[in-house]
């Protein structure tokens, strides 16, 4: 067997604990307040809750101070950490972008990299940071707009008139700040409230120092969503300005040298992304029965098929960095195990049930929600049963046309259909030349990967259609599927890259060609699925709509909306939690590192870099490592500061444990635990085993140094 599928066994029995399997067996399926969570808005901050809780003053300028500090990056989050535009994040937030400012030579991702000089900061070309510094509750004018309208078309359309006035007040007002300002619109409990964020985009940012792939990866995907960790996830950037200058801000988070304890509060800003706690039994149990088990199925064989490779051609997959694509869709794979399994619960679905039917006993009792959205729940359900139709063409092509994740020549099959079809219908000539560009600009995967993913994409032809479908016939004709892999690539002029340019070039396209034949056979039944799946979402997507709303008017601000990868703030504490009949404890240390290092059976994944592998003179392996609260965070809160009510950062979030994956559904914090690293572990590393003071003595002083010997002699 192979070794995915093996650890595929090994994470399904992992997910539910015996702890939470005794949870689910147990009565409490009564939702709880916070079952939808507390990512906060800024918006709606919760300033009275934080100081009733937590004994301080939650004033509109702390908030304000937490949010300009905080920043959204592609994928993740970061912090100001200086007043000369450092940025602290995960290592794994910008591993890619480590790789693509490597120099010929060079290999920065597994032996990190630290700029000893301000001049040796590295500029990462098409990046950005993008800052929050303002936020407006715009619903108003958007439903005043809208809801006069006779179609959702109308309703849209209107909308959208709303949107493009809103923007051009906003970037009328913020204008001084420079034309680097922008607004996103965000629509919250799932476009029952509506709010304008403007931005300002920060587009010259330099790599500064990251960590080894392996101590920002340390345990692989093994420990990936598990607790304890021993990760050094951090990475450091700057911003710069528009003078080629470090950026000058008066928004950072100072920092924490002193760490917290447990019991301590901290709250984690970040960009969560887009979590489900708001939907209805039907779109869970859709999701359920649907979605998440064709996901498992594509993302397990894919994985199989890319690990595979990598051992069988170990320099070439080195070559095209495959190692990133399967960490990529391995923390997917894991993602989606959780899921599923939480939506087998009973605790979560009897809470969510619960909360339910008391949110419809209260549109019952209120005439006028009655009236507005007494239907709501009859209509999302109906269209999650025109979905469940659709289940066969949704596992069928659920990567198929993934970059990454399909055959460059069944993409190519798909493009060329898109081609003739331009040219058989009489489009524009422009049409028919992006077609041809696309068609023409499809890169080969190297052989063998192309060969496993055509035979995956012939066997889900297969496996949901059935073997006497016409695209299975096209597929596989009479061959099995590596056959017909094999005879494809061997007799299609979409096998490669070149082949294709030629053909389109000559216009010598073989009416024959078997790949052809199948694009042929394929894309009818892609534009009709797409089509159908499009209606149904946009039904879908404005009744959702009015379901916020009525949330909104039930419960008004007391709900966190879903996440939305938009700014968030959220609340929790230092603790530990029940596991396997002991309690895993809130904070890890360098001792525990060591430990795995030296005692774990597998060494690849617990491996340690050379200069890590004698303890360096001077660090403490008492410091704590990782540590865990209650807070409640989601994919897209990597790299989210961790800070005390006095706005140190005390660490940076990276993970959750195997309990917090039911967290797209539900917020259970006697379970769930985001995993952060610790601030007083980076500290520790930059000093004592990279020789970064320069960056160690910025984050102490908040004075920016050129040079290590500047710093070296400004240390007391």
């Amino acid at each position: 067997m192979r070794r995915h599928c093996l650890f595929a066994v090994f994470v399904l029995a992992l997910v539910v604990p015996a702890s939470i399997h005794a949870q689910a067996g147990a009565s409490d399926t009564v939702a709880g307040r916070f079952d939808t969570g507390k990512m906060w808005t800024f918006e709606y901050a919760p300033a009275e809750y934080f100081t009733e809780t937590y004994g301080f003053d939650a004033s509109p300028a702390w908030f304000e101070r937490g949010r300009m500090a905080a920043l959204r990056i592609p994928g993740c989050s970061a912090s100001f950490v200086s007043p000369n535009g450092l940025l602290a994040t995960n290592h794994h937030c910008v591993r890619g972008r480590v790789s693509q400012v490597s120099r010929p030579g060079e290999a920065l991702l597994d032996n990190g990299f630290q700029a000893r000089t301000l001049e040796e900061e590295r500029p990462i070309p098409g990046y950005y940071a993008d800052q929050l510094v303002a936020v407006q509750d715009v619903s108003d004018v958007v439903f005043a707009a809208s809801d006069g309208a006779g179609s959702d078309a109308e309703r849209a359309q209107a909308q959208q008139r709303a949107f493009g006035q809103v923007e051009q007040e906003l970037l009328a007002r913020y204008a001084s700040t420079g034309d680097s300002i922008w607004v996103q619109f965000v629509a919250l409990y799932h476009g029952g409230r509506h709010s304008a964020y403007v931005f300002r985009r920060f587009t010259d940012v330099r790599l500064v120092a990251a960590a080894e792939l392996q101590m920002g990866f340390f345990g692989g995907d093994p420990d990936n969503f598990t607790y304890p960790r021993y990760a050094l996830d951090f990475a450091f950037l700057r911003v710069y300005g528009r003078d080629g200058q470090p950026y000058q801000t008066e928004h950072y988070f100072g920092w924490g040298s002193d760490g917290v304890a447990t019991g301590d509060v901290v709250f984690v800003i970040g960009n969560p992304g887009p979590t489900n706690r708001l939907k209805t039994i039907a779109q869970l149990e859709y999701q359920r029965d649907v979605e998440l088990p064709a996901t498992l199925h594509a993302f397990q064989m894919r994985l199989d098929a890319m690990d595979d490779y990598r051992h069988a051609f170990p320099d070439e997959a080195e070559g095209i960095d495959i190692r990133n694509r399967m960490f990529g869709l391995s923390n997917s794979l894991k993602a989606t195990i959780g899921r599923l399994d939480a939506l087998g619960l009973p605790l979560v679905m009897g809470r969510r049930r619960d909360a339910e039917s008391t949110l419809r006993q209260a549109i019952r009792q209120n005439p006028e929600l009655q009236q507005r959205f007494g239907d709501v729940f009859s209509g999302i359900a109906s269209l999650q049963d025109g979905k469940r139709r659709h289940a066969a063409p949704y596992g069928a092509f659920r990567l198929l046309g993934s970059a990454n994740y399909s055959s460059a020549t069944v993409r190519r099959a798909l493009a060329a259909a898109r081609y003739f079809a331009a040219r058989t219908q009489g489009q524009p000539e422009d049409d028919i030349a992006g077609a041809r560009e696309e068609l023409t600009r499809i890169e080969d995967l190297p052989r063998d990967l192309e060969r496993r993913f055509l035979i995956l994409e012939f066997r889900d032809f297969a496996r949901y259609f059935g073997p006497d479908h016409e695209i299975t016939r096209a597929a596989l004709g009479s061959r099995t599927a590596p056959d017909a892999a094999g005879w494809m690539l061997e007799h299609s002029a979409l096998g490669s890259a070149r082949a294709t340019a030629e053909a389109v070039r000559d216009d010598g396209f073989d009416p024959e060609d078997p790949a052809l034949r199948l694009g042929g056979t394929l894309y009818p039944h892609i534009e009709a699925f797409t089509e159908a799946l499009g209606e149904l979402g946009r039904e879908e997507r404005t009744l959702a709509a009015d379901l916020g709303r009525a949330q909104f008017e039930v419960y008004g601000r007391s709900i966190a909306p879903d996440a939305t990868f938009s700014p968030r703030i959220t609340d929790g504490t230092v603790q530990p939690y029940a596991y396997n009949g002991t309690l895993a404890p809130p904070f890890t240390s360098f001792y525990g590192l060591y430990d795995r290092f030296y005692t774990q059976a597998h060494p690849s994944d617990w491996d340690l870099p050379p200069r890590w592998q004698t303890p360096p003179p001077g660090l403490d392996l008492r410091t704590p490592l990782n540590f865990i609260s209650t807070a409640d965070t989601y994919g897209g809160n990597s790299g989210s500061p961790a800070v005390t009510r006095d706005l140190a950062l005390v660490g940076l979030n990276f993970d959750r444990n195997i309990e917090g994956l039911s967290r797209d559904y539900i917020y259970l914090p006697e379970r769930g635990r985001n995993i952060m690293v610790d601030v007083r572990a980076v500290q520790a590393a930059m000093d004592h085993v990279y020789d970064a003071d320069r960056i160690v003595q910025e984050l102490l002083t908040g004075r920016l140094f050129r040079t290590e010997v500047e710093a070296d002699r400004a240390r007391p």
